[in-house]
C-alpha cells in the first residue's frame, strides 16, 4: 500500500482550470446539503440504516462531510494526502463492524456517498460544454481517492471482523471444554454464551461428533482445516427448530451440542444432521457422524460425548451417520459384537444364513417377520405377501437345518442374534 496518494491533476487550459475551480467551489458551498442528500438515500435504500437513531446518523453525517471536504481539498490542489488522513474512516468502519452491520451494508453506504457527491459535481457543472468538460477531468482523481479510501476502510472492517471471529472461536472452545468436563458456566462471558445457545444445567441436549473421511484426498492439513470449518458452518446453519447450535472445531473433529427445545424429539435432531452429512457429501466433503443419546443436563454431556465418539465406530469407511437414539439395545449389542460373539454362533445357523443370502434372503425375512408378528405365522405371511403354507414350510426348513425351532422364544432369540451379528458384519464389509 503506498504511503500517500497524489491526486491526478492533468495540465489544464486556463479557462478549463477556472471552470473546474468554479464547480468545486459551488459544491463546497453546499457540501452540508450534499451530505444530507446522501443520508436520505441511505435511509431509503439500506434497511439496516433506516432503523437507526439520530445519534447514528450524526456519525454518518460526520463521515460524509469528512470525506467530501478531503476530496474537495485534494481536487482544488490545496493539500497533499497521506494514509493517516483517513484515520476517521478506518475508525468508522470498525464501529460499523462492532455494531454488527453487514459488510455489504457498509459498502452500499460508501457507494451512495460517492454517487451523491458525483451527482452534486455534475449539477454544479451545468449544461455548458466547458462545465461538462471540466467535470470529466474530475473522474480520474475521484476514482483514485475512492478506491484508496474504500480499500483502507474495508481492510479495517475485515480486521475487526477477524478479531471478533477469533474471539468467538476461543469462547466457543472454552465453553465446550467446560461442558465436556461436566460443568456449566455460572458467570461471565461463558455464561452469556451458554445462554445464547440455550444450554443450561438441566436442559436436555445431545452431542454430535463429525470427522472427515479420508481427509488426505482433500489436499493436506490446510484443506483438512478448511473442511472442518465448512462442516462446522453447515452444522451451525442446520440448527434444530431454527435454534442456534454450539459447534466447535477441535482436535481434528467437529463437535456440536444441539439443545432439545420443547417439542423437539431426538429423531428430529438425527434427521437434520443426516441431511447435513448427505448435502456435504454431494459437495465433496464426506463425513462420518456419530450422534449420542439424550443428556439430561450439562452433567451428562461428558458421557454423551463419549457415546458420540463410540458411535463413529459403527459408520462405514465410506462415511455416513450412526445415531444411537435410532438403535434398540439389541441392535447396539449386535453392532458391538466381537470375534468371540461371532464364534459362538452355531455353524449350522451361519451356514444356513450364508446360503440364504445367496438365494435372496427369504428365510431371514421370514424369521424377522415372524418375530415382529409376535409369533403369529398367519400375520407374518400376510406381511411377507406369501401363502400361509409357504411361511410354515420356511420355518420347518429352518428347524431342520439349524436344530432351532423358531416357535420357541429361546431358539427364535438365538436366530435373531445371529442375524443381527451377520448384518453388522456385512455393513462393515460393505463400508470397506
Amino acid at each position: 500500500m503506498p504511503r500517500a496518494i497524489v491526486p491526478f491533476l492533468p495540465e489544464l487550459s486556463e479557462p478549463l482550470r477556472c471552470e473546474r475551480l468554479r464547480i468545486l467551489c459551488a459544491v463546497k458551498e453546499r457540501v452540508e446539503q450534499v451530505a444530507e442528500a446522501a443520508l436520505a438515500v441511505m435511509r431509503a435504500e439500506i434497511p439496516a440504516y433506516a432503523v437507526q437513531d439520530e445519534r447514528f446518523f450524526e456519525d454518518v453525517r460526520h463521515q460524509l462531510l469528512s470525506h467530501y471536504r478531503v476530496q474537495l481539498a485534494l481536487l482544488v490542489g490545496e493539500r497533499s494526502f497521506a494514509p493517516e488522513d483517513l484515520a476517521f474512516s478506518r475508525a468508522a468502519a470498525m464501529r460499523r463492524a462492532r455494531a454488527g452491520f453487514a459488510l455489504e451494508d457498509w459498502i452500499s453506504a460508501f457507494r451512495i456517498g460517492r454517487q451523491v457527491f458525483w451527482e452534486a459535481l455534475l449539477d454544479s457543472a451545468g449544461q455548458s460544454a466547458a462545465g461538462q468538460q471540466a467535470a470529466l477531468t474530475l473522474v480520474a482523481p475521484l476514482m483514485r481517492y475512492m478506491d484508496y479510501a474504500s480499500t483502507q476502510a474495508a481492510q479495517a472492517y475485515l480486521e475487526f471482523q477477524q478479531h471478533v471471529v477469533a474471539d468467538a472461536d476461543r469462547e466457543r472452545r472454552d465453553l465446550l471444554d467446560q461442558l465436556l468436563a461436566g460443568g456449566v458456566p455460572t458467570r461471565g462471558p461463558l455464561l452469556a454464551a451458554a445462554q445464547a445457545y440455550g444450554i443450561g444445567a438441566q436442559v436436555p441436549m445431545m452431542v454430535v461428533v463429525a470427522v472427515c473421511v479420508d481427509g488426505a484426498r482433500h489436499g493436506g492439513a490446510d484443506a483438512d482445516a478448511e473442511s472442518g470449518y465448512i462442516t462446522s458452518a453447515a452444522i451451525a446453519a442446520a440448527g434444530v427448530r431454527a435454534a442456534r447450535v454450539l459447534v466447535v472445531v477441535r482436535h481434528g473433529e467437529v463437535v456440536a451440542v444441539p439443545v432439545l427445545r420443547t417439542g423437539t424429539e431426538p429423531e428430529e435432531v438425527c434427521a437434520r444432521f443426516e441431511e447435513v452429512q448427505r448435502r456435504l457429501a454431494r459437495d465433496g466433503t464426506v463425513l462420518a457422524v456419530g450422534i449420542s443419546t439424550v443428556a439430561r443436563g450439562a452433567a451428562e454431556l461428558p458421557r454423551a460425548y463419549q457415546e458420540a465418539r463410540a458411535a463413529l465406530e459403527f459408520v462405514p469407511s465410506g462415511g455416513g451417520v450412526a445415531a444411537l437414539p435410532r438403535l434398540s439395545p439389541f441392535q447396539y449389542l449386535a453392532l458391538r459384537a466381537d470375534d468371540i460373539a461371532r464364534q459362538l454362533v452355531d455353524p449350522r445357523i451361519s451356514a444356513l444364513l450364508d446360503e440364504d443370502v445367496r438365494r435372496g434372503g427369504a428365510l431371514a425375512a421370514t424369521v424377522r417377520a415372524f418375530a415382529k408378528a409376535d409369533l403369529n405365522l398367519r400375520l407374518a405371511a400376510e406381511r411377507l405377501q406369501v401363502h400361509h403354507n409357504t411361511a410354515h414350510y420356511r420355518l420347518r426348513r429352518i428347524e431342520e437345518r439349524t436344530g432351532r425351532n423358531p416357535r420357541r422364544i429361546a431358539d427364535l432369540l438365538e436366530l435373531l442374534v445371529a442375524l443381527a451379528i451377520r448384518d453388522a458384519a456385512r455393513e462393515g464389509e460393505d463400508g470397506q
